[in-house]
C-alpha cells in the first residue's frame, strides 16, 4: 500500500512511518516545518520513503491508498479535507498502532480529566501487579508498543485522535467523562466535536465496561444508545445501579475505598478510574492503596502559596469554561484570572461566574470583559493579571487561576503558564518583609 504520513516529525508519527515502510509500504512523508526523513530510519526503510515539504500540494493525495495523520492538522486543514473529498481513508497514528497490537486495552476521553484518569488507572493497576502503560495522547506513542508487550494498555484519546481512530480501537473497558465546547476551531462546529467523543462509544463491543457521569445531559444519550455494559458513575452520590460516593467513601461495585479528597471532581475521577481498573486485572487492594495515596497532579487545582493569609491556587490546565466553573465552585471567595488564547468557543460563562473578583488577561481579555454585564479589569500579561488579583484580595481569599483558554498567546504551553504563575506568587512572598 501507499501511505502519505502528515506531520512526521510530531510526536509517534516518526515511529508509524518507519514501522509502514518496515513493513514494505511505500511511505510519502509531509511535513512543511521539518522536511527529512525521521532520526534512526533504516537503509531498507530509507528506500520506500519519500519527502515532500513546503507548501501543500493535492497531487501528493494521486495513488495513496491511507493518510495518517497527526493532531496538529484540523480536519478542516487542506491535507485533510481534500483527502475526505476523494474518498482516501484517514486514520491517526494512535488507531495505526491499535490495529497493530493485540494486548487488552482501556479507552478514556472527555474535555476535562482525561489525563488524571488515565494516569490513575494505571497506577491502580500497576498496585495490583499488572504490568500496564499509559499511552497515546500521554506517556507512549501508541506505535511505539509491541503487539503484545504489556499486560494492559490505558489510553488518552483525544477528540482529534477519535476523529479518525480508525477499526483498531475495541477497548475492554472505556470512559466518556464529559462534554463541554473546545477545540471548536479544529472540528469546526460543536456537533463535529461531540462525534468525535462519541465514537469512543460506538467502536466499544457489548461487553465493554462503558464508565460515563450519571445524569450528564449530553454523556448520558450517548451511553444509553451504545452496545456497551454502561456503569453510570458520580463523585456527589451513589447512583442507581452504578458507582460513586456515600459520606466519605468512594463505593465501587459494592467496595468502599478510602479517600482524603473532598473535591467532587477528583472523586468522580477516582470513581471512574477504579471501574476500569477493575475490568481490567486491578484487585481491591490495589484500588485502595492510589484512592488513599491519590493528591492532584501539577497545574491541576495546586496550591502554590499563602502571601498575607491569600492562598494562590494553580489549575492552568483548565483550558475551557466547563474546566474553570468547576473549578470555581470548589473555593470561598474567589479571584479569578482567566484569559489566554480562545479555541474558538463561547467564553460568556467565564465572564458571568459568580465569584468575588474576575481579572482577565491575554489575548482574549477584551472578548471575556465585553461579554460581562460587571466591570471586568483587563491585563496584558499572566503577571500583570497576579499583581492586580493581589491588590483586591484580602486574607482568606483565594487566587485561582484557572484560564478557561489555552496558552498559545503568551506561552507555549499551559505548563509553562503554570510554571510562570508560581514563580510570580513565590517571588511575591519573597518581596513581603
Amino acid at each position: 500500500m501507499r501511505y502519505l504520513v502528515l506531520g512526521s516529525s510530531l510526536r509517534g508519527l516518526d515511529a508509524a512511518a518507519s514501522t509502514l515502510a518496515e513493513e514494505g509500504h511505500e511511505v510519502t512523508l509531509y511535513d512543511a516545518e521539518h522536511p527529512g526523513l525521521p532520526a534512526g530510519v533504516s537503509d531498507t526503510a530509507g528506500d520506500r520513503m519519500q519527502v515532500a515539504s513546503k507548501t501543500w500540494d493535492a497531487a501528493l493525495l494521486d495513488d495513496v491508498d491511507r493518510v495518517v495523520t497527526s493532531p496538529w492538522f484540523p480536519e478542516t486543514a487542506p491535507p485533510l479535507s481534500d483527502a475526505l473529498d476523494r474518498g482516501v481513508d484517514i486514520v491517526t497514528e494512535a488507531g495505526l498502532g491499535l490495529e497493530r497490537i493485540t494486548m487488552p486495552h482501556i479507552a478514556i476521553t472527555g474535555t476535562n480529566g482525561k489525563t488524571t484518569v488515565t494516569e490513575v488507572t494505571t497506577r491502580m493497576l500497576v498496585a495490583s501487579g499488572v504490568d500496564a502503560v499509559s499511552a497515546g495522547n500521554i506517556g507512549a506513542p501508541v506505535s511505539s508498543l509491541g503487539p503484545d508487550e504489556r499486560d494492559v494498555i490505558v489510553l488518552e484519546l483525544s477528540s482529534y485522535q477519535l476523529r479518525f481512530i480508525g477499526h483498531g480501537l475495541s477497548p475492554d473497558a472505556a470512559a466518556l467523562l464529559n462534554i463541554a465546547p473546545d477545540h471548536l476551531d479544529w472540528h469546526g462546529s460543536w456537533d463535529a466535536y461531540v462525534a468525535a467523543k462519541a465514537r469512543i462509544a460506538s467502536t466499544a463491543r457489548p461487553d465493554t465496561v462503558f464508565a460515563f457521569p450519571a445524569g450528564d445531559p449530553v454523556v448520558s444519550p450517548i451511553a444509553e444508545d451504545a452496545r456497551v455494559t454502561a456503569i453510570p458513575c458520580s463523585g456527589r452520590s451513589l447512583p442507581h445501579g452504578g458507582n460513586g460516593v456515600d459520606g466519605d467513601l468512594l463505593v465501587v461495585h459494592g467496595d468502599r475505598y478510602r479517600t482524603a479528597v473532598t473535591d467532587e471532581t477528583y472523586r468522580f475521577d477516582l470513581v471512574v478510574a477504579a471501574t476500569l481498573a477493575l475490568a481490567c486485572g486491578a484487585t481491591p487492594d490495589g484500588v485502595a492503596s492510589v484512592t488513599e495515596s491519590f493528591e492532584p497532579g501539577r497545574h491541576r487545582r495546586e496550591s502554590v502559596g499563602i502571601v498575607d493569609g491569600v492562598v494562590y491556587v494553580n489549575d492552568s490546565k483548565a483550558t475551557n469554561p466547563h474546566a474553570t466553573m468547576a473549578a470555581a465552585e470548589a473555593y470561598d471567595s474567589v479571584v479569578l484570572l482567566v484569559g489566554g488564547h480562545n479555541k474558538g468557543v463561547d467564553l460568556t460563562p467565564l465572564a458571568t461566574l459568580d465569584v468575588k473578583s474576575l481579572i482577565a488577561f491575554g489575548e482574549a481579555a477584551a472578548e471575556i470583559a465585553a461579554a460581562s454585564t460587571k466591570t471586568v479589569p483587563v491585563a496584558g500579561t499572566l503577571e500583570e493579571a497576579v499583581g492586580q488579583a493581589a491588590a483586591v484580595a484580602e486574607s482568606g481569599d483565594t487566587v485561582l487561576l484557572s484560564p478557561g483558554c489555552a496558552s498559545f498567546d503568551e506561552f507555549r504551553s499551559y505548563e509553562e503558564r503554570g510554571d510562570a504563575f508560581r514563580s510570580i506568587v513565590a517571588a511575591m512572598g519573597e518581596a513581603r518583609p
